[in-house]
């Protein structure tokens, strides 16, 4: 905190009267806030911030109410928001038929577009062969449809999208891909998963610049709804990327798109992004990716390092486990890399001082992600590398220490850290259940020493409000539910402060900002959000519906409540 005794200047902005939870080093509280151009220049009490109000200042009498430094989401594919003008959007709803009436009336609506893309489906509602292309065909049959599931590791296609990447009974399917047969016809059924959607999204034209840009403004606007102020954007691909992009295809324009951007002054949000590795490419492809992240170091729109998806999901029967699916006794997913191209894409990226982001969801695949970490510091020494590990699923308890000792950072996603119809429905039916109530360690990280960065996934999770994370990580059961069963894993459950923690100063540690946003002190970027309610006043169930009453950027109010 600074001293009262500083040299004055006057703020721009006063905040007193509140709640103001630093989470600096103590944890730290304080009464005011003063901020001048885009950072905090006073930290401490009302009587101090007084000194710093002059016939220029907003003085804002909180009265009460909670400041917090600005949420940072540290893995969210804002580049995948794409408006519900170009993409048919099936978030929320429940069953094929409501899938298929969306899509018709979508048709409808956008006769001009020469492809249809949607995104949302829940591979729940279908059985684990997923959903067919005559469901699809009966509604839209002249042009191609390519759905993506909510998680983001299948798609949905009708006949047209199939003919159009010439895939038939007799495709080879890619590694670690799946092209769902159905088992009345022996055709391709409609569902391709994981590396195969690249055979469809490949051949099919990507989304625009222009559309991107829409999608990304969209992202900002609900960012700054929900006090977010910072992301990390694990997605990225460069413009001419070919071969495996994970079924991506569709948004290469991506880094073209946040340029323009970012140009044009239009982010109200600091990104950090990844861009996608290839495992067909394996470190060939580690120059390219030198070269991208040199040539973005805006303020605000930064590239950090390689992206590597390990394996698949639960859901899809894609993740890598140790031991076999339930559902599937003679099956337990398959690495998308070999374990030495692994180790050779770490080595190489790792040597070139760049971070590496990688997607593991099975127990399997996370053995064999700190394999290839491990390599990496063996050859090439230890450095501040914060190389990250995402989504931490099916975790064997054993490899969590080796987290702390290779210095690895945990992403979580909170939101799903919860029982209810998808656990009951699903992820209990493929791991079984012993296993299933096992799965998405949080405090057992944090006990180890494990720094946890949390996340949404989004769009996998919409909405994403980053309160409604930290309650789940608190409760991880559904708000209101009084049944103890439903309650996944209660001694993983973390406390409110190590919530928020993870959603600010930890976010900030894992992409390397900490020394400018992630806590509310003296010297850093006025990134803050002011909150309706005192969190720590309140029941944990009720946190999720507290209010954003603002979400300051930089000193910039980039939304702002008309009652403050």
């Amino acid at each position: 905190m600074s001293s009262d005794k500083e040299i004055p200047q006057k703020a721009d902005f006063v905040f007193q009267n509140g709640v103001v939870y630093t989470v600096d080093h103590q944890r730290s509280r304080a009464e005011a806030v003063a901020v001048k151009g885009k950072g905090i220049i006073f930290v401490g009490s009302n009587s101090g911030a007084a000194e710093f109000v002059g016939p220029q200042t907003e003085v804002i009498d909180l009265a009460g109410k909670m400041v917090l430094p600005g949420f940072i989401d540290s893995h969210a594919h804002v580049s995948a928001t794409i408006n519900e003008d170009d993409s048919v959007m099936l978030y929320h709803l429940q069953t094929a038929q409501d899938y298929v009436a969306a899509l018709k009336n979508f048709a409808f609506k956008h006769p001009d577009l020469s492809v249809i893309y949607g995104h949302g489906w829940n591979n729940e509602a279908f059985p684990p062969e997923g959903p067919l292309k005559e469901e699809l065909d009966a509604v839209v049959s002249d042009r191609p449809v390519s759905l993506m599931s909510n998680d983001g590791h299948s798609i949905w296609v009708n006949s047209r999208a199939l003919d159009m990447a010439g895939i038939t009974k007799d495709t080879p399917c890619p590694p670690g891909g799946m092209i769902e047969m159905n088992p009345a016809t022996g055709e391709p059924s409609g569902t391709i998963r994981e590396t195969a959607r690249d055979l469809i999204q490949n051949v099919l034209p990507p989304y625009t610049i222009e559309q991107l840009k829409t999608g990304i403004r969209d992202f900002m606007l609900e960012a700054a709804r929900v006090g977010i102020t910072s992301v990390h954007d694990p997605m990225l691909l460069l413009p001419d990327s070919d071969g495996q992009l994970n079924g991506y295809g569709s948004a290469r324009n991506s880094i073209l798109a946040f340029e323009e951007l970012v140009n044009n002054a239009e982010l109200t949000c600091r990104v950090r992004g990844a861009i996608l590795t290839d495992p067909t490419k394996g470190d060939s492809q580690v120059p390219a990716l030198v070269s991208a992240c040199a040539a973005q170091k805006h303020p605000l729109f930064q590239i950090s390092g390689a992206k590597v998806f390990v394996d698949g999901v639960v859901e899809g029967g894609t993740a890598y486990l140790h031991e076999p699916y339930a559902h599937k006794p003679d099956f337990r997913g398959e690495p998308l890399w070999e374990q030495e191209q692994l180790n050779a894409l770490c080595r190489a990226t790792d040597r070139e001082n760049l971070q590496i982001h990688i997607h593991a969801i099975g127990d399997a695949a996370i053995r064999m992600s700190l394999d290839a970490l491990a390599d990496a510091r063996q050859q090439n020494g230890r450095r501040d590398s914060r190389h990250l590990i995402t989504h931490l699923h099916i975790v064997d308890y054993a490899d969590i220490p080796r987290f702390a000792e290779l210095e690895v950072v945990g992403v979580p996603q909170p939101f799903w850290h919860v029982k209810g119809e998808y656990f009951w429905g699903l992820e209990a039916k493929y791991l079984g259940r012993e296993r299933a109530e096992k799965e998405y360690p949080m405090k057992s990280f944090l006990d180890a020493g494990v720094t946890l960065a949390s996340a949404s996934d989004y769009p996998v999770q919409v909405p994403s409000p980053p309160l409604v994370g930290i309650m789940l990580g608190v409760l991880r059961c559904i708000p209101g539910d009084p049944d103890p069963n439903e309650i996944l894993g209660p001694g993983e459950r973390m406390t409110l402060a190590d919530m928020i923690a993870s959603f600010t100063i930890n976010g900030a540690f894992a992409n390397f900002i900490e020394n400018e946003t992630g806590s509310i002190e003296v010297g850093k970027k006025a990134d803050l959000v002011v909150l309706e309610r005192n969190l720590f006043d309140i029941p944990t169930e009720a946190i999720g519906d507290v209010k954003v009453l603002m979400t300051m950027f930089e000193g910039n109010a980039v939304q702002r409540d008309a009652t403050l």
